[in-house]
Formats: C-alpha cells, structure tokens, sequence
C-alpha cells in the first residue's frame, strides 16, 4: 500500500472538516446561504468547503463556528488545526463521535473534562509548591535512643 502524500491527507482532511460542517449545519437546519451569510462567505465558497474540495483558514472556521454556535475549538480539532493536549485524546474522540450526544452537549463534556485537568495540574503544582523541601543533607539519620533503662520519678511514699 503506498502511503497518501500531503495533498491527499489535506484533501482527507478537508473533507472530514466538510462533512462535519454539513453535518452541523444540517442539524441546525440552517441552509448553505444562510451558514454563508452568517460566517461571512460567499455562497460557493462554503459549498466547496462541505464537499472537501477547500481546506478552510482558521479564520474562516471561526466564522463559520459563530454562525453555527458551536465552538471554533470544535472545528479546529476536526480540522487538524489544533491538537488536545489535556487529558486522553481518545476519550475526546469518543465524546465527538458519540451520535447520541448535540454538539453542545459534546463541547459541554470536553470543556468540564479539561476544567478538571488544568484544576487537578494547578493542585499539583501548588501542592508540590508548598511542600517543604527537605534536602537529603539536613535531614538527621542518627538512631532513635530510648531512655528505657532511665529511672523514673515514684511518687512520694510508696
């Protein structure tokens, strides 16, 4: 098998972030003029897009996010423009490609599974700031005596 050359992989990925432009905009039943109005693009334009044979800026997914009101994260990630770096990668995929769930919902899930990613790093840190330093120098490894065979204080009279 011969492996895809740049072109192909961004003619690939050009029309996975298409399909799920169309996809989106079919869901909101928002037509190609109206999403183009809205993104500020010109009709054609975003119909080339949906069909793969353009690979939007990031600019432009941008706008096209706004018109569709949901997250340019969203299509920057589809898009290959941006990577996740929190977390496992693999449960973000599952939340997008998760058919039971809106696109809302989805961003809502991604957004509170790295809230507490970037909640649980700055514990961490603080925690790991806030620890006292004990260099390996300072610390006593003399033995432990006990005063066992010390004579204890008897009350009076007995």
């Amino acid at each position: 098998m011969i492996a895809d050359g740049p072109k192909e992989q961004a003619k690939r990925a050009g029309a996975t972030i298409g399909e799920f432009i169309r996809e989106q905009r079919e869901q909101a039943e928002v037509s190609v003029r109206q999403l183009a109005r809205l993104a500020g693009v010109s009709n054609p334009y975003l119909s080339q897009i949906e069909r793969g044979l353009r690979k939007p800026s990031a600019e432009i997914l941008a706008q096209i996010a706004k018109g569709l009101r949901i997250s340019a994260e969203q299509l920057y990630l589809r898009a290959g423009i941006l990577e996740f770096r929190d977390g496992d990668p693999e449960l973000v995929s599952a939340i997008l490609a998760d058919e039971g769930l809106g696109e809302r919902q989805k961003q809502v899930l991604i957004d509170i599974y790295e809230s507490f990613h970037r909640e649980n790093a700055q514990l961490l840190a603080a925690a790991e700031s806030e620890a006292p330093e004990t260099p390996a120098a300072a610390v006593d490894s003399s033995p432990v005596t006990t005063h066992r065979n010390q004579p204890h204080p008897t009350p009076a009279g007995k």
